[in-house]
């Protein structure tokens, strides 16, 4: 991808100059990494199909995104939009005008760039980008990753050429006039690929002839689901709870909490069968080493399981907007794909029961992994991008319009 960044603190002359040679795509979402990251694997495929596609990001000032895209060195434009908050009523006046400040900064970027695309994968960041393409007749696409839609997918969704979810439960939740224009594409994850135990095994200093359980609990980690585990390998170490024997726990704990559970673990004993680790960088290998997964049910998360045919518990974040995670779990727990386990009541001796009953059912689990692949859509980015791709003007179409302006 084109490597100068831009931002709306940039000079006028220098901000998102047009570029009669390259083709602008707008690319809008965030807040939250869960909207950001596909928006970002969504440009990346389709400029490996069209690499003339100059990729754009529109994101918020206090999303993730004010961090990731200066990093990545991506063209961006970063706006002051806030989510509303129910029940605010001053707050909600004050999002109300950054949310026109916004419009009216989306507004003359596409007067600038005439792109003849907008793409929104979600989040209060994509509003104003899909609303102006709305507004403005620029062909709109939207990539919702959960199987609740969040209100930014539900009220663009009625001007939208295309509507690609991952979940198929999502299009009932749309407005009546958004649903033709679905497609279930899936979430655009890191296609699955081969991976040797034995150096897997070796990455994480596990034994690759016993099974494994992935614990992760989102790239921060998730506290509670990290004080159940405690009390479960505290239980299996005191004798409390019988033997979990001979799986092993690869346990991400969330940079923060790192610290605490490696204390707790000391004072254990440190069992031989627990890896602890603040975060996975080599996710890849823990995805392709492990047999089961415990995890909250956040859409990226879910999709890699599916993807890799991993069976799945899921413990739903219960504060997630309008309660999307346990819409998720659910959903795929209805699939035959995965359990949910919700986070009320949860402790050690529970979190054991369920893991115990899995591990003790072999067929339980060889059918759950059936599901996940049957559910997973691992070449999603590839997949949307050829959607998107077939949604803009032919090279040849453009550079002669380009000629012409």
């Amino acid at each position: 991808m084109h490597s100068r960044v831009e931002s709306r603190s940039g000079s006028p002359e220098g901000r998102l100059a047009p570029d009669p040679s390259r083709m602008a795509v707008i690319f809008s979402g965030g807040g939250t990494g869960g909207h950001l990251y596909p928006a970002l694997a969504l440009a990346e495929a389709l400029t490996r199909i069209r690499p003339g596609v100059r990729p754009i990001f529109v994101g918020a000032e206090r999303g993730i995104e004010a961090r990731v895209l200066p990093q990545r060195g991506l063209e961006h434009l970063l706006l002051p939009v806030e989510g509303f908050r129910r029940g605010a009523i001053l707050a909600n006046l004050r999002v109300l005008r950054v949310l026109i400040l916004g419009l009216i900064g989306v507004a003359g970027l596409l007067h600038r760039l005439r792109p003849p695309l907008v793409v929104v994968t979600g989040g209060y960041a994509g509003g104003p980008a899909g609303l102006m393409a709305a507004l403005l007749g620029v062909r709109l696409v939207l990539q919702e990753q959960n199987a609740e839609p969040g209100i930014t997918t539900r009220v663009l969704s009625r001007w939208a050429a295309e509507t690609h979810l991952a979940f198929p439960e999502a299009a009932e939740k749309l407005p009546r006039s958004g649903r033709a224009a679905t497609r279930v594409t899936g979430n655009p994850v890191r296609p699955p690929e081969a991976v040797d135990r034995a150096r897997a095994a070796a990455h994480f200093d596990l034994d690759p002839d016993r099974p494994v359980i992935l614990a992760v609990g989102g790239s921060q980690g998730a506290l509670p689901l990290n004080e159940a585990l405690q009390e479960l390998v505290a239980g299996v170490e005191s004798g409390a709870l019988a033997p979990l024997a001979p799986a092993q726990l690869l346990w991400a704990t969330g940079p923060t909490h790192l610290e605490g559970v490696a204390q707790a673990l000391d004072r254990i004993g440190r069992p031989e069968w627990v890896r602890a680790v603040g975060y996975l960088e080599a996710m890849p290998l823990a995805l392709g080493l492990a047999d089961l997964a415990v995890s909250r049910a956040g859409a990226m998360a879910t999709s890699e399981f599916l993807a890799w045919g991993l069976p799945s518990l899921l413990v739903p974040l219960p504060s997630a907007a309008a309660d999307h995670q346990t819409r998720n779990a659910r959903a795929l727990e209805g699939a035959g794909a995965a359990r949910c386990l919700v986070q009320e009541g949860l402790d050690g001796a529970r979190l054991h029961r369920e893991l115990k009953q899995l591990l003790d059912d072999e067929p339980g689990r060889h059918s759950m992994a059936r599901a996940a692949r049957e559910r997973g859509r691992p070449d999603a980015a590839h997949q949307m991008a050829r959607r998107l791709d077939a949604l803009l003007p032919p090279p040849i179409l453009r550079e002669a319009q380009g000629r012409d302006a």
